[in-house]
């Protein structure tokens, strides 16, 4: 601080310092490791670490080539669960040690288990077990399953899938999606894809942004997949939440879906559902300085301000649609949603409005033919079919 000898008025050019980045795209992988505590989450930067931490991996389980497909595909860092692998242990009881272990974290926002399919005994043990995923990032409210179908199954196996996660589940499917089938990275066999799906996300988040629909990405270091669908078949899957990994010539194997698990039409895209659980991990932890402040109107001008700064930030990112920002949100924090009766129940309350944009899923191309031959040509888009 510069002591000023000569009394009068001196200016100063204050720079505030702006806030993190909240991170995204960062996964927590569940599987067993031949080494390592079981519950124990360690964070991993490059794929090497993971020899490190746990050392070899085991010949049946697929813990090691998710975490491979993700760094490969994008991804920068991830936290690796191990599950308990000792003799008799019970797969499901493991499996919420893990989720368990991952509660009290708030550095993840997409969770992963790999090797559940390899340690479920049956195909209902592995529904419960992916049940429990989705009800564990349900109940944290800040985080996104990425599952995995079957292996080795048809198109009536995932469907079958598919609905069994709705019966055991609800609607826990909004923080989730299902991915279809199984692929093989060069030199290796087939494994679950949600470890390369992980990648894609944080290559998106980084690129784009959370708002960015996880899709039309092409996925690096995969050679084949389990199934070759067509488009009749996966016009059976989209429509019901299953996304589909497709192989195009001379474009390679690609992400061909973006859809949650939600029968709610609000949460359709997985895109729409991590802006909005995005938006609560930024409020939680830059508004939590906010508690036990006088509540008068001060505190309501500073929620606003702050959170329309934020809202401002994702308008012009492109993350909400509208004209202008004042179509693309609203925040509104006064006496009107603080009357006296709610002041002295020591809560203040804020009422925020959203208009996420929506993916372009499919584009529609018409041409009109005339009398006298081609009259136009008019892309539209999105259109719902």
């Amino acid at each position: 601080m510069v002591i000023q000898q000569t009394p009068g008025v001196y200016r100063e050019d204050v720079f505030p310092a702006r806030r993190a980045a909240l991170p995204t795209g960062v996964a927590a992988f569940l599987g067993q490791t031949s080494g390592g505590a079981a519950g124990q989450p360690v964070r991993l930067t490059r794929f090497a670490q993971l020899a490190e931490a746990f050392g070899p991996p085991l010949a049946e389980r697929y813990l090691a080539a998710a975490v491979e497909g993700f760094f490969s595909n994008g991804g920068r860092e991830c936290l690796v669960v191990p599950l308990d692998s000792s003799a008799g242990a019970d797969p499901e009881e493991a499996l919420d040690g893990g989720l368990a272990a991952l509660a009290v974290r708030q550095d993840l926002d997409l969770v992963c288990a790999p090797d559940l399919h390899a340690v479920a005994q049956s195909l209902d043990q592995a529904l419960r077990m992916q049940s429990a995923v989705l009800r564990h990032c349900g109940a944290q409210g800040d985080r996104f399953a990425l599952l995995d179908a079957v292996p080795a199954s048809g198109l009536s196996e995932v469907l079958s899938q598919r609905n069994g996660l709705d019966a055991s589940s609800g609607d826990g499917g909004a923080n989730g999606a299902l991915y279809y089938p199984w692929l093989r990275p060069q030199g290796g066999r087939f494994v679950p894809p949600c470890g390369h799906i992980a990648g894609v996300v944080a290559r998106c988040d980084q690129r784009t942004g959370v708002h960015k629909a996880p899709a039309n990405e092409e996925l690096l270091g995969v050679v084949d997949l389990e199934v070759g669908l067509t488009d009749a078949e996966q016009a059976l899957l989209n429509p019901v939440g299953i996304n589909a990994l497709r192989a195009f010539p001379g474009r390679g194997i690609r992400v061909w879906g973006a859809r949650t698990l939600s029968r709610n039409a609000a949460w359709t895209y997985i895109s729409v559902r991590r802006l909005f659980l995005t938006a609560a991990r930024w409020i939680e932890v830059n508004l939590a300085d906010a508690a036990f402040e006088p509540h008068d109107t001060r505190l309501w001008n500073r929620i606003t301000r702050e959170l329309t700064t934020y809202f401002e930030g994702l308008f012009a990112a492109g993350a909400l649609k509208g004209r202008s920002a004042a179509e693309a949100f609203f925040v509104k924090c006064d006496g009107a949603t603080n009357p006296p009766e709610v002041r002295e129940t020591g809560r203040v309350v804020t009422v925020i409005g959203l208009a996420p944009a929506v993916p372009n899923e499919f584009v529609v191309v018409r041409i009109i033919h005339g009398a006298g031959g081609v009259g136009g040509l008019d892309a539209v888009g999105p259109s719902q079919s």
